[in-house]
């Protein structure tokens, strides 16, 4: 087989430091304007800036093997070089943008009879490569196919006598059942569609039956069974991580704020809570912005507080004489969890180099994070504490991530048969009957 020569693009660098190294046994080759561009952001103090700083270094490493110009080995026996000279210049490519001075370096090879393939995040500069009869990719090693992402669910016709047995006894023994660990399997009656029980998976073949329909967690009633499956996984201390995936109105942020909220304040299973959101891409400065920290990020965090106040909404104190006695406004409530520290409100940036144990920890909107950056977030997790990923594949602000690309549906897939991972896809949309229509249709 001839050996392929890969030109990278500057985004494939910064979304994956350790790139340089994922193409096996041939070529890569890095243009002088990638050079150039990582100069820029290296200066930068966000997660782009690391990766460019570690690329770097990494060339800087190589240059110990041979001539950087000429191409260095690496160890997966592959070789890096980078392209100082620019080819003949393409008449259909202004030199002034830096993506065409990439571009042209590969199209020089191509016309060199190199099998080029042009790697890059980026879909536009895949398009024009293509124009100009590359062929172009994406770069694919942290992808998993979001058509068959892992549901954390399943549905199983049996016989009567089964789902009576996880009704009655909590328990079933039945080889076949359940193939991931706190996977949730619905068992229907084969002879009577509306006689159902669910159950989760313990280990494989073997499930115990999830609690009763109406276990009411801060106020809160699950209202349907991916919901009930939800507050399961997020209730279960033993559970430490828990993935929830669905579109806008399925309740992902209020159920895991909702168990957030009872497992810290009522049971006392954690310190405080902490939630971020990557609104403000992750490692971005927030100095910018108007005000002190807390300001900053009130911009930011305001989906999280209509959440807030809409659990708050029903908090009630008793007095001595039994009557119920309405507290401050739902807001007050929040804003004095906030003053506590029993609840903290974070930009990403400020979450690397941090060990968080005891906390119950939420990450919103986490389907804009690549998957290096939810393993720097999940990395920090201490002793005691639970993570709690949201997100909807379907809505990334993230040019250069898809639904198949992004760390959220990345960790599901990955840590799927991990026992102290849990996920549910919640489908039904429960904010209001409009939402669910925009949800279905717009």
């Amino acid at each position: 087989m001839s050996s392929k020569t890969f030109v990278l693009d500057t985004n494939v660098l910064l979304h994956n430091a350790a790139c340089i190294e994922s193409f096996a046994d041939n070529t890569v080759v890095l243009p002088m304007a990638v050079i150039e561009e990582l100069d820029q952001f290296k200066k930068h103090n966000d997660e782009l800036g690391r990766n460019a700083r570690h690329v770097i270094r990494h060339l800087d490493t190589l240059r110990s093997q041979g001539n950087l110009r000429d191409g260095v080995p690496l160890p997966n026996g592959g070789s890096l070089r980078i392209a100082a000279r620019q080819p003949e210049q393409n008449a259909h490519l202004r030199m002034h943008v830096p993506d065409n001075r990439i571009l042209q370096v590969a199209y020089g090879l191509h016309e060199q009879g190199e099998q080029v393939i042009f790697v890059s995040k980026d879909i536009n500069a895949r398009v024009k490569a293509d124009a100009l009869g590359l062929t172009a990719m994406d770069f694919e090693k942290e992808k998993v196919n979001f058509d068959e992402l892992y549901a954390g669910y399943a549905e199983v016709t049996v016989s009567r006598e089964t789902v009576d047995s996880v009704s009655q006894n909590r328990v079933l023994k039945e080889a076949g059942i359940g193939q991931w660990p706190n996977q949730f399997v619905l068992l229907r009656d084969e002879q009577d569609e509306s006689h159902t029980a669910l159950a989760r998976v313990v280990e494989p073949g073997h499930l115990r039956a999830v609690a009763n329909r109406n276990g009411r967690v801060w106020n809160i009633l699950p209202r349907n069974k991916e919901q009930r499956m939800a507050l399961a996984l997020l209730m279960d201390a033993e559970v430490q991580m828990v993935t929830l995936v669905g579109q806008a109105g399925t309740g992902k942020t209020l159920l895991a704020l909702a168990a957030g909220l009872h497992k810290t304040l009522r049971d006392q299973a954690y310190d405080e809570i902490l939630v971020s959101r990557p609104v403000i891409p992750l490692g971005k400065d927030i100095g910018y912005l108007p005000g002190d920290k807390e300001e900053k990020l009130s911009h930011w965090m305001q989906p999280i507080f209509d959440n807030l106040t809409y659990l708050m909404r029903e908090t009630v104190d008793k007095t001595a004489k039994g009557k119920r006695k309405t507290k401050n406004t739902a807001q007050q409530r929040t804003e004095e969890l906030l003053r506590e520290h029993v609840l903290e409100l974070e930009a990403l940036t400020y979450i690397r180099g941090r060990s968080i144990p005891g906390q119950y920890v939420i990450v919103d909107e986490a389907q804009n994070l690549t998957p290096h950056e939810v393993k720097t977030i999940v990395s920090r997790a201490g002793e005691g504490t639970k993570i709690v990923l949201t997100g909807d594949p379907y809505q990334i602000d993230n040019p250069y991530l898809d639904s198949s690309s992004n760390g959220l549906t990345y960790a599901a897939e990955r840590l799927k048969a991990q026992r102290i991972h849990g996920h549910v896809t919640l489908r039904k949309s429960e904010r209001s009957a409009l939402a669910a229509i925009a949800a279905e249709y717009l």
